[in-house]
């Protein structure tokens, strides 16, 4: 098996990942809601933690990863602490929320799939997981502010995910590199999501529908 989820590379792909869904889960509270610094932390963590949780209980990798290994508490933290320290000061809030909502898209498709990988699921399920993962921590923050959850309103969310994480588990079943693999998938991921965000495109809607409608 290729994939080895205690290497440097897993575990630098999951907390880069956790670090920039707790900048966006907490530049999105300043932005849309008024949250003192206990609600802007914590959501930016519940954003950050959220996908990985899940995916864990799924695998039955108990307790999750966030619980046994006190470096995922601190970059969500941390993450969220940068973002409420500083987050006034950007002049434009927007766009590095859409950046950094791409970066940890990107890094958890990947992380989410290879460690489905490392729990021995099939290629399917590896794939599902790391969509799971990519997408649960942007699912919940939406929830927590009530709005309605990206992934299934915004132009190609889960989509990229998918990509990303079919990308990294395919590499895996041909037998190549691991570094290479998830910088190529997260590469993948990141630019479809991207593109979508800026030429505004959207995944179809059922015929006869328009989109928001």
């Amino acid at each position: 098996m290729l994939v080895d989820t205690t290497s440097p590379l897993f575990l630098s792909l999951d907390l880069a990942g956790a670090f920039a869904f707790a900048l966006n889960g907490a530049l999105t509270a300043i932005r849309l809601t008024r949250l003192d610094i206990v609600g802007v932390v914590t959501l930016g963590m519940c954003t950050a933690l959220g996908g990985g949780i899940l995916r864990d209980i799924l695998l039955g990798a108990l307790p999750p990863a966030t619980f046994s290994d006190w470096r995922y508490l601190t970059v969500a933290a941390v993450g969220g602490l940068i973002a409420f320290l500083f987050g006034r000061g950007l002049d434009r809030l927007n766009t590095p929320i859409l950046v950094l909502d791409a970066a940890g898209l990107s890094l958890f498709a990947v992380s989410g799939a290879l460690k489905g990988l490392d729990h021995g699921v099939g290629f399917a399920q590896a794939v599902i997981l790391g969509t799971i993962t990519a997408v649960g921590g942007g699912t919940l923050r939406d929830v927590l502010i009530r709005e309605i959850p990206s992934v299934l309103t915004s132009g190609l969310y889960a989509i990229p995910a998918l990509v990303g994480a079919l990308v990294v588990v395919s590499a895996d079943a041909w037998g190549v590199a691991q570094v290479p693999a998830a910088l190529v998938a997260a590469g993948a991921c990141f630019s479809i999501r991207m593109i979508g965000v800026r030429f505004d495109i959207s995944a179809p809607t059922p015929p006869g529908t328009a989109r928001g409608a």
